[in-house]
């Protein structure tokens, strides 16, 4: 396949390069509006019990799918919101929400019953609150609170109106999204290539791989607004496809074109580069690729499609940068042909400075087979020192926290976020703690036994008071009669706790066990509902899948890398590298965004990190050091096949004489591949959503740690320390790689496994 690549680009490399711009074309026409199609959710368990209580509230008691609250403030008047202007635009807003056919029950400031209204007005008096259940769906919901803020929420007669609430947040992180994939673009294009400049030094050179990412990026695009018909997909998917499918793209069109250059250099002509170069560099680009399409694709065994989504958009954006790089770039390589190296800035600015052209050195000359060999002549003390540090990087991992993600992670600025500080710091209540208690099957419950539950309810620590059928109860004893937030219909009832206890905490934790721990009406099931409840069941979620998933990708890791390599060895060492690569980025992110160091880096520590993103980060994150690890692996297993056979005596100085050459050869690959592709990940770093933020750094650390100390010192050092046992496999194992093993020369059956 790969020959035949080869020989399509030298035949018709311009019915190619037509063929891939017809394409790219269309995806575009279709990929580019994705973002209207996508959604800001994703993070809850479908299946978990908070899921199921959401559901009936929603169905039965027709509470909205979620909540949009707008704030009327008069700080000018000093009758605050009950000033003449602000009941007026309270009254008016209400009055308006009532009559759209996508809100239920309404309730605000002006219009509420004596005994709730209090709890809808700031503690300083200033501000008023309208509450309205949105319905549609996750996704419809938020274009319904969208336009209902559109033609309701702006300031007027003296009267400041913010809106806020679960609607307006996802509405907002969508906007915000949006935004950011433009500072995104506008900061990753222009730095990587200037990088690719440095590297390739001719500008026609480094405007290949920017194309190709081109061809990914829209190419994945498109694949998330076709799947958006059919499933609900997050809109931060776009984020990892603009991220992953410009450094992915780099990537391979580096290896292929710096090969290509190296078979040139060596004196073969120019087609028989090519098909050298794509048998050998091509095979590792697919590889490559279907290592970390498959990695990235376990993520679809989590309930939750915000990670589903991930998934989605790895594997998309992997597949069209690999087809790219594997087609579309021999056919450049053709069509450029000497002009390859046309407009070199590095020749241009070596004539201004009046230096002399390099001169090719022999490999063992060049910097990374020094920094090899010293590795490997030092290799304990340089192994354990790395190993040492890295996991004392990591331990602030082991005090994480998981909390679920609130109007906190947009900026400063946005309304929703305004108006949420201000329910948090100004108001009596926080309704965000309130747990919602649904009985499905309550029919047949007499009166008295909701009434004594609820009264058992109302005892629990940290309990304020618990609104039933029957009444509102205080510490076990009823103090009026029930409120809205309540009620029984078709069978079903539910009850609401208001809670003190501190969201994502120990003591909300306690007091969830043991409200669940209190003797039901009738002993009947009921399901817990609200933020905690929701955070709770999204962990759990997430710690039940993760062995799973975990096994997946390890699994898969090792049988790929076994196919490539013919050792049992390799992959397990390549399983413990990646993880260990991983420790540093994992502990900043507690100790950064969840304790709050350096800033923060301009968010705002909630003391929790979203339990998602670590998952995210080490799929994605440990996918791409499989990127590398085929990159090096592939090379140095070259110059071990051509070492050819010796004495078990003699296995460690061959292997070493094989790892050297082999890092020299893809080093400045890998670096220059790892810088850009940090800059593509450093780039999240500027997005106004904090865990986007906070995944941007996370992912540069890992991918900067990967390619410096792992790839570079400890590959070296731990193959240095394994010598020939590098390669080993039983006997069964070499047999079964002999006839199906993949060959990086194209000839299987003539390659020898190492034994050890």
């Amino acid at each position: 396949m790969l020959q035949w690549s080869a020989r399509l680009a030298i035949a018709a490399p311009r019915r190619v390069i037509a063929a891939a711009a017809l394409i790219m074309a269309a995806c575009a026409v279709l990929g580019i509006p994705a973002a209207g199609s996508l959604s800001a959710g994703g993070f809850q368990d479908p299946t978990s019990q908070s899921a199921l209580a959401a559901a009936l509230m929603v169905d039965t008691f027709g509470q909205g799918d979620m909540e949009l609250i707008i704030g009327v403030t008069d700080d000018h008047s000093p009758d605050g919101a009950r000033s003449e202007a602000a009941q007026r635009v309270g009254t008016d807003i209400a009055r308006r929400l009532a009559a759209s056919p996508h809100v239920v029950q309404v309730t605000s400031a002006w219009t509420a019953p004596p005994a709730a209204a209090p709890a809808l007005v700031s503690e300083d008096g200033t501000t008023g609150l309208i509450v309205a259940g949105i319905t549609g769906g996750e996704t419809g919901a938020q274009k319904h609170a969208k336009s209902l803020a559109e033609q309701l929420v702006h300031d007027r007669d003296g009267v400041r109106v913010r809106a806020g609430g679960e609607a307006m947040i996802y509405v907002q992180i969508n906007g915000q999204t949006e935004r950011d994939l433009l500072r995104m673009e506008a900061i990753a294009i222009p730095l990587s290539f200037v990088v690719l400049v440095w590297v390739f030094g001719g500008l026609a050179a480094a405007s290949v791989p920017l194309a190709v990412g081109g061809f990914a990026i829209l190419g994945a695009m498109a694949v998330l607004r076709a799947l958006a018909f059919v499933t609900d997909v997050s809109i931060f998917a776009m984020n990892l496809t603009v991220a992953m499918g410009l450094a992915l793209a780099i990537d391979y069109s580096l290896l292929i074109i710096s090969r290509y250059r190296d078979e040139l250099a060596d004196g073969a002509e120019a087609d028989q580069a090519l098909l050298r170069t794509m048998v050998t560099a091509g095979r590792t680009v697919a590889f490559s690729a279907l290592t970390v399409a498959l990695s990235m694709a376990a993520m679809v065994l989590f309930p939750m499609y915000f990670l589903k989504s991930f998934a989605y958009a790895g594997v998309a954006v992997v597949a069209f940068a690999a087809v790219a790089a594997i087609v579309v770039v021999p056919a450049a390589l053709v069509l450029l042909g000497e002009r390859l190296d046309a407009l070199d800035v590095r020749r241009l600015v070596r004539r201004l400075l009046g230096r002399p052209e390099p001169v090719r050195k022999p490999v063992e000359q060049t910097f990374w087979y020094r920094t090899t060999t010293f590795v490997a002549r030092r290799a304990v003390p340089i192994g354990a020192a790395i190993v040492a540090v890295l996991v004392l990087l990591g331990t602030p991992f082991l005090n994480a926290e998981w909390g679920f993600p609130d109007d906190r992670v947009l900026p400063p600025s946005a309304s929703a976020r305004q108006l949420g500080d201000q329910l948090r710091s100004d108001f009596a209540v926080d309704t965000a703690r309130n747990v919602t208690v649904v009985i499905p099957d309550a029919a047949g419950i007499a009166p008295a036994e909701l009434d004594r539950y609820a009264a058992d309810l109302s005892t629990v620590e940290n309990v304020s008071s618990v609104s039933a059928p029957g009444g509102t109860f205080v510490g076990g004893a009823a103090v009026g009669p029930p409120s809205a937030a309540t009620g029984i219909a078709d069978g079903s009832a539910f009850l609401t706790v208001a809670s003190t206890a501190p969201l994502f905490s120990e003591t909300s934790e306690r007091q969830l066990d043991r409200l669940g721990a209190v003797a039901t009406p009738g002993g009947r099931t009921v399901l817990l509902g609200g933020v905690a409840q929701v955070n709770r069941d999204s962990a759990a979620a997430i710690t039940s899948r993760l062995p799973l998933v975990l096994g997946v990708i390890a699994a898969i890791t090792f049988v790929l890398l076994f196919l490539l390599t013919g050792s049992v060895v390799l992959p397990l060492k390549a399983l413990v590298l990646n993880v260990l690569s991983l420790t540093a980025a994992f502990g900043a992110l507690v100790w950064i965004f969840q304790e709050g160091h350096l800033g923060a880096f301009g968010t705002t520590p909630t003391g929790t990190l979203v339990a998602n993103m670590p998952v995210l980060l080490f799929c994605i994150a440990f996918g791409l050091s499989m990127d590398y690890e085929v990159f090096l692996v592939s090379r140095i297993r070259e110059y071990w096949l051509a070492s050819g056979g010796g004495s078990a005596a003699d296995a460690r100085t061959r292997n070493d004489e094989a790892v050297a050459p082999g890092l020299a050869r893809t080093g400045r690959v890998v670096t220059a591949a790892a810088l850009v592709m940090s800059i593509s990940f450093a780039a999240l770093i500027a997005a106004q959503v904090s865990f986007m933020r906070m995944f941007g750094v996370g992912l540069t650390l890992a991918v900067l740690v990967d390619a410096t100390l792992v790839r570079m010192a400890l590959v070296p050092a731990f193959m240095h320390l394994f010598g020939g046992w590098n390669w080993w496999a039983p006997r069964p194992l070499a047999r079964l790689h002999a006839r199906i093993g993949i060959s990086e020369t194209g000839d299987p059956a003539g390659q020898r496994v190492g034994t050890g």
